[in-house]
């Protein structure tokens, strides 16, 4: 695990759900998962896009104009000279990428305030781990059916916003869980359970419940290990699970979770059995491949947003 040397070996006592419950209530809220950019968003949505229009609503959002120059300048790094027109850069990266961008910059704003700087954790590796989940999830979605709105790039953004939650509000538990076990867990979310008294899963989804974020969010956090579990959206919450893996495997940033994975753990897992029940051999390696190339896209990404 994360080693911190000024870690105290005096252990957690392990909490109720009701004494988990009235914990939460002092956990920040997340605004941003109640309205994402809407204007962008509809604008980007409407049958004409125009750069100008888009590159004006963009202005009014300093951290999201940082990001899309950042972003483009570094997704089109061979340019003989660097773009600092808006315009341009939304010339350069397209509607799919600026929509991205609208939708992660203030989710992760939300969520870095929420995460705070008291426990030594590598928080920004953790963003990349979830924005690079939330890339994948898209992508690997694509392969089964068609994607309309951002609710699978929220899902797999907001992941393990379990681990945010137990951060902020049981900061003590959360560093005897990431920082005080001399190796990693074979299941993370056992040792949750046993010194906290609930996982990063069922914390997130109680989280999100409170935080009135709508049920199909607080369905797929709370499932994204279990798809099977999951009812009204499984395959969302399956391609969240396999997403996971993907990046957790690739080492593209940190989730906190450093048990071994294998390559092949993610057509194992119950959320590949769910989107592609019935793959041959031949087809598995073709959209293994795919799903390779995507992966191999993300740090390039990653390095303009986080």
């Amino acid at each position: 695990m994360i080693t911190n040397s000024t870690f105290s070996t005096q252990p957690c006592v392990r909490l109720d759900r009701q004494q988990i419950e009235n914990r939460l209530k002092g956990c920040p809220c997340l605004p941003s998962l109640g309205s994402i950019e809407n204007a962008l968003k509809e604008l980007l949505n409407a049958d004409q896009r125009y750069t100008s229009q888009i590159a004006e609503i963009i202005r009014r959002d300093p951290s999201l104009t940082a990001r899309l120059l950042r972003l483009v300048n570094s997704v089109f790094y061979g340019l003989s000279k660097p773009i600092k027109n808006i315009e341009e850069a939304v010339f350069f990266l397209g509607v799919r990428q600026i929509r991205q961008l609208a939708m992660f910059t203030p989710v992760i704003e939300d969520l870095q305030k929420m995460a705070g700087n008291n426990t030594g954790f590598p928080w920004r590796e953790f963003w990349r781990h979830c924005i690079a989940t939330a890339l994948m999830t898209r992508e690997v979605l694509d392969l089964v059916q068609n994607q309309k709105g951002e609710m699978d790039y929220v899902a797999g953004l907001i992941h393990d916003v379990g681990k945010i939650a137990m951060a902020s509000a049981f900061p003590a538990h959360f560093k005897e869980i990431y920082f005080g076990q001399p190796e990693p867990p074979a299941d993370m979310s056992a040792l949750e359970r046993e010194i906290l008294g609930m996982d990063h899963a069922e914390l997130g989804a109680l989280y999100l419940k409170k935080q009135m974020v709508p049920e199909m969010f607080i369905e797929i956090v709370q499932h994204h290990h279990d798809p099977l579990s999951a009812r009204q959206n499984p395959q969302v919450a399956a391609a969240v699970q396999v997403a996971d893996i993907l990046v957790r495997q690739a080492a593209i940033g940190k989730s906190g979770n450093l048990s071994v994975l294998t390559e092949e753990s993610c057509f194992e897992c119950d959320g590949w059995k769910i989107l592609f029940p019935q793959h041959s051999v031949e087809e598995r390696g073709i959209t293994r491949a795919g799903l390779k190339r995507a992966l191999d896209r993300i740090p390039t990404i990653l390095e303009g947003i986080v």
